[in-house]
């Protein structure tokens, strides 16, 4: 195969998780802007020389906010915020800078994990303008009132046309669901962010929250979609959610779910009370181990000035109560809204300080990282472009034992992540950046660097420092293009929107 664009990575150490490849000097083979096997005469293929270089797939996020009216909104809200040395980086980029900025990285695809119906084709022309990316959108098809009444009448049939419609007329990925039950209670005047799965929902008879999450999870199996029910479940930042978590986790056990920002609902105690305020991990990731059908990403805290959005606007409506912050909220054909509010995390803040434990002790904690995608919930938790810092906490137990040590005393000594000495290798880290949220997406051509894939392909420095490492890749390659090298943008040719009904 000797078209035009043909290419060989020669020499280069091969972190291929999904292939088997751990460390194994070998080439890689590209034409036609994909992974071919090793030609018979491979004179026609250019030589790019990667001696001494570690070779990955191309990362993929599998949730984070980049389009849409939410995100808009994030911009309006903030625009004052800003992040790195020249403090040049936006917290809610522009749509062009949010391509550069993943593929500076070395990602090549991103999923925007919460977007209304109603926002579906907004959402869909900002994407549009979004360089470089393979992107695709999770549609909160749950809010919608016809949905509602299928779960209600449990119409099993009915409910799976509807997101199928949903998904086509979307041009959607998956179904997301935010706080289940959620906006019915708050649209009837009660708390919208502070209730349990067994609470029936206003106005829809006997159904409950938890009888949506089982009811979505059971019609999003049956249409055969490539990404599972993706799950932020209710009770959102709030001491003592965890209980909540433990009994989605119940709920859903045996069937194939995905748990969205799993730190923002692992915390003890009853009150805002900093002393009862707590990490309770432990009991959440003995039950997510043993259960393998369920996945999850985390929504690490790092601490900084960010900006919080969610669909989950009751959340957010509560959140700025609590800090006294000026917010944002859109409700769109009352079928999906959203909360938006500039937030900051502060190392000496007991409970922001928790909050940074608990993610880390989910990332240490979970056995499997196949199951784990790498995700600040951005920009919520943090902005992507600090993906090398948290890659580097959970690489380098010394670096993060001296974080940890930093942190108030409360923190410090009462947190289990003081034990906790795993490391994850180069190979793990490759994993929850690649290879399993490519996997748990249903991205068969991603994440991987075996024949047929898409030639998305990233090539590090090896360094000790491992932020460092992965903060400015050698090269990046979108199905074959060179689209940056060392920090600098080469081309920014269209990425493509990933639908998941084929029209």
């Amino acid at each position: 195969m000797t078209a035009e664009g043909a290419f060989v990575i020669t020499g280069g150490t091969i972190h291929d998780p999904a292939t088997g490849r751990d460390g194994v000097v070998d080439d890689v083979f590209v034409d036609g802007g994909r992974i071919v096997a090793p030609p018979a005469d491979p004179r026609g293929f250019a030589r790019v020389d990667a001696r001494g270089l570690v070779v990955m797939p191309g990362g993929v996020d599998l949730h984070s906010h980049v389009a849409g009216p939410k995100v808009c909104a994030g911009r309006r809200i903030a625009p004052h915020l800003a992040r790195g040395p020249d403090r040049a980086i936006a917290a809610v980029p522009t749509i062009h800078a949010t391509g550069a900025l993943y593929a500076a990285l070395g990602y090549t695809t991103v999923f925007d994990a919460a977007i209304a119906c109603a926002a579906a084709e907004i959402a869909h022309l900002e994407l549009a303008e979004l360089p470089i990316l393979d992107k695709g959108i999770f549609l909160l098809a749950a809010d919608r009132g016809d949905v509602l009444e299928s779960l209600a009448r449990d119409d099993a049939r009915g409910l799976e046309r509807l997101l199928h419609a949903s998904l086509d007329a979307g041009r959607g990925w998956a179904v997301k669901v935010a706080n289940p039950g959620g906006p019915a209670f708050w649209k009837h005047g009660r708390r919208g962010d502070h209730h349990d799965l067994d609470a029936a929902l206003p106005g829809r008879g006997s159904l409950t929250p938890r009888l949506v999450l089982e009811r979505l999870a059971e019609a999003v199996g049956a249409l055969g979609l490539p990404h599972p029910l993706h799950v932020h479940t209710a009770n959102l930042g709030l001491p003592g959610n965890w209980r909540t978590m433990l009994e989605t986790m119940r709920s859903l056990a045996g069937r194939r779910a995905h748990l969205a920002h799993v730190q923002f609902h692992s915390y003890s105690g009853g009150d805002l009370d900093e002393g009862s305020f707590g990490s309770a991990v432990a009991p959440l990731v003995e039950f997510f181990n043993a259960h393998d059908t369920l996945t999850l990403d985390v929504g690490q805290i790092l601490f900084g000035d960010t900006v919080a959005m969610t669909g989950d606007a009751a959340a957010a409506e509560h959140l700025a109560a609590a800090t006294g912050v000026p917010w944002m909220a859109h409700d769109l054909h009352l079928e999906g809204g959203c909360g938006v509010l500039p937030i900051a995390y502060r190392d000496t803040s007991v409970i922001h300080a928790w909050q940074w434990a608990i993610g880390l002790e989910w990332f240490l904690c979970a056995r499997d990282p196949w199951r784990v995608a790498l995700s600040t919930d951005h920009p919520n938790g943090a902005h992507f472009t600090a993906y090398p810092h948290l890659m580097r906490l959970l690489g380098d137990e010394p670096f993060r034992r001296e974080a940890l040590s930093r942190l108030p005393p409360a923190v410090r000594d009462r947190s289990p992540l003081k034990d906790i000495t795993r490391e994850y290798t180069l190979q793990e880290l490759c994993i929850v950046t690649r290879a399993a949220p490519a996997r748990i997406a249903g991205l068969p051509q991603k994440g991987h660097l075996g024949v047929g894939a898409d030639a998305d392909i990233t090539i590090y420095r090896p360094d000790r420092d491992l932020a460092r490492m992965f903060a400015m890749p050698a090269k990046v390659f979108k199905q074959g293009i060179l689209v940056a090298e060392d920090g600098h943008l080469r081309s920014t040719p269209a990425g493509r929107t990933l639908a998941a009904v084929e029209r």
